[in-house]
């Protein structure tokens, strides 16, 4: 499965909105899995979009034949864009399937990692960070995606900002050493996301 994560600044927040939901026509597109996203809970006017593909040759196909006739209702509504695409690795909790109807809130981490520590970034990605978000109340699902150059992508699903924030405030530090996360990782970025259900598709 292909990840694909846009981020933006919204210089017109109705037209971009009014344009956002032009996006229903995907589920007709061969490969299409899911798509959703929302507002940033940290910073004004940048939105995140989250888009789920069977296969990197389906991505594309779309790319090629769709995907700008789709975008042009969003033109001139935004600044700033940047998308990034994440091949599947492995779920976050169990049985991940590109759903956002029923969580409030994406927790969404941008991880540079050391070339040399990739291996040991990944292992306690599944060891240590996995079962510690999975066995939290208020976690619904998540996925664990790699881009070339080292990069990857954790993004997790939850209930609501009071459950991600109760995780966030217990357990982030003590995980944070468990994990040598500092000796990792080159450059960590990462946002809340509240979810706008008109946007899933």
């Amino acid at each position: 499965m292909l990840v694909k994560w846009i981020r933006c600044t919204v210089v017109d927040r109705r037209g971009f909105e009014r344009g956002q939901r032009k996006w229903a026509g995907l589920p007709g597109e061969p490969g299409f899995r899911g798509q959703g996203g929302g507002w940033s809970r940290l910073r004004p006017n940048v939105a995140h979009v989250f888009a789920f593909w069977e296969t990197r040759a389906f991505y594309d196909s779309f790319m090629a034949r769709s995907h700008d006739r789709l975008a042009a209702g969003q033109s001139g509504t935004y600044k700033d864009i940047q998308a990034k695409l994440f091949d599947y690795r492995f779920d976050v909790k169990t049985g991940f399937e590109p759903r956002f109807t029923d969580a409030d809130v994406v927790r969404v981490a941008h991880c540079k990692v050391r070339e040399d520590r990739v291996e040991h970034y990944s292992l306690m990605q599944e060891k240590v960070w996995n079962p510690a978000m999975a066995g939290s109340p208020g976690m619904v699902r998540g996925v664990f995606g790699e881009a070339p150059g080292c990069e990857f992508l954790v993004m997790s699903m939850w209930l609501s900002s009071a459950e991600h924030g109760k995780y966030r405030d217990e357990r982030i530090e003590r995980l944070l050493l468990r994990a040598q996360t500092q000796t990792d990782v080159v450059a960590l970025a990462g946002d809340v996301v509240a979810l706008e259900p008109s946007w899933t598709v």
